[in-house]
């Protein structure tokens, strides 16, 4: 533990401009969303563990970190002042660790306002734009074809076929069955020039970064301010047609699938029940199709006022894993799942995200993502959801529309 106090000081700026561009080429810390959010430079404390206490543990850290802080903050906003960021294993049993990260500096935006926050001074930083012809950048050419991993496709569908067998034994209602894609970008490339593509492509959610883990996820897993705090439940996924009419016709059968209805009701009805021990009341939208650039899902959002004292890693804790990536009842679907799948999904489907030192924070569920580690190797990861009428060919493809965003980014 840090043992002297931590001089923290967030001052109002100009507008930075696309925020991705402040954060290191190699190295990014971004959780942004239609041009808002945080990027950070520079590690000034970070913690990480592993094992079933992991969230307990760093949000312990966390709270240590906060009353060592000094705080000057001329701005007010949820994300100024003292902020970690961090990104936590989907699995207990993970070998990769979750971390929480205190950048030497962070450059925000929020509402029109912008900021910078120092922690004992910063570092020097300077905006260093992308140029229409980078060299050592990602582009057209600059990376292997992101090829069948761990698990090959017809692996994949035998997992399925598996796990609609669990299910007809009443082992589990849902379970969520993950696979991989592997290839290459050179390893000194900008990773920014992904970023951005995801960011301009999908401007509705959260662009990230965290220690090599880049991505962009439609799915608010939970967001805190003030006492009050939001969620969005995706659960039932249908692919996005070339014209308005068949696109419509698309959305239309997926909000009439008893499948895919059934499967977002088990998704829902997990959040609400984590919640309910932290959480004075709650409410729920009636389900809804959300339009993606590439995908149809139906979506509820979830809102609720926290009892006294509880902070958005409180929720983070309770939430992960939901239905939505694990399955129902949790214990029973992660256990076929260790069964069925023969790798470590690392931090895919686990929570990525900040807290600040008033317990507010914005976290996404991490999906659309891939690993990228410090030798280039790329490891991209999507998953369906199983459940009762699952057609193995249908969810198979479902994954190919779910690792377009990172196909697209990288070519």
């Amino acid at each position: 533990m840090e043992t002297r106090v931590l001089t923290v000081r967030t001052v109002e700026i100009d507008d930075p401009g696309p925020l991705i561009e402040w954060t290191h080429h190699l190295h990014p810390a971004v959780f942004v969303r239609g041009g808002d959010g945080i990027v950070g430079f520079g590690d000034r404390a970070r913690a990480q563990h592993t094992g079933a206490n992991r969230i307990a543990e760093l949000g312990r850290w966390w709270r240590e970190m906060c009353a060592l802080a000094d705080v000057e903050d001329e701005v007010g906003l949820p994300g100024t002042g003292l902020v970690a960021l961090g990104s936590f294993a989907f699995s207990d049993g993970s070998a990769e660790p979750s971390r929480l990260t205190i950048p030497n500096v962070i450059i925000g935006r929020r509402d029109g306002r912008s900021w910078m926050t120092t922690v004992d001074g910063g570092l020097e930083v300077s905006r260093n734009p992308l140029g229409p012809e980078p060299r050592d950048q990602l582009g057209p050419g600059s990376f292997t074809s992101l090829e069948p991993g761990r698990r090959s496709r017809d692996d994949y569908e035998e997992g399925i076929r598996r796990a609609l067998e669990a299910i007809a034994e009443d082992r589990v209602r849902k379970v969520v069955l993950a696979r991989d894609l592997v290839g290459s970008i050179p390893a000194m490339s900008d990773r920014r020039w992904l970023l951005t593509r995801l960011a301009e492509r999908y401007p509705d959610t959260f662009t990230f970064a965290m220690d090599g883990l880049l991505g962009s996820s439609p799915e608010t897993l939970v967001r805190v301010q003030g006492g009050t705090m939001s969620a969005r439940v995706l659960a039932g996924t249908a692919a996005r047609a070339a014209d308005d009419v068949s696109d419509a016709a698309a959305a239309s059968v997926l909000a009439s699938s008893s499948k895919n209805r059934a499967e977002h009701e088990l998704a829902v009805r997990g959040v609400l029940e984590s919640l309910a021990r932290h959480t004075i009341e709650v409410a729920h939208s009636a389900p809804f199709t959300l339009k993606l650039p590439n995908l149809w899902h139906l979506a509820t959002d979830v809102t609720g006022t926290l009892e006294r004292g509880r902070t958005a890693l409180d929720l983070v804790a309770a939430l992960h894993p939901t239905a939505a990536v694990a399955g129902s009842p949790t214990d029973a679907a992660l256990e076929l799942i260790a069964e069925l799948e023969p790798l470590d999904r690392g931090r895919y489907a686990g929570p990525v995200g900040w807290v600040d030192a008033h317990g507010d924070g914005e976290w996404a569920i991490a999906l659309r993502c891939a690993q990228i580690d410090e030798h280039g190797t790329v490891t991209a990861w999507a998953g369906a959801g199983i459940v009762e009428g699952s057609d193995p060919a249908k969810e198979l493809a479902e994954t190919d529309l779910k690792f377009r965003p990172i196909v697209e980014a990288l070519g």
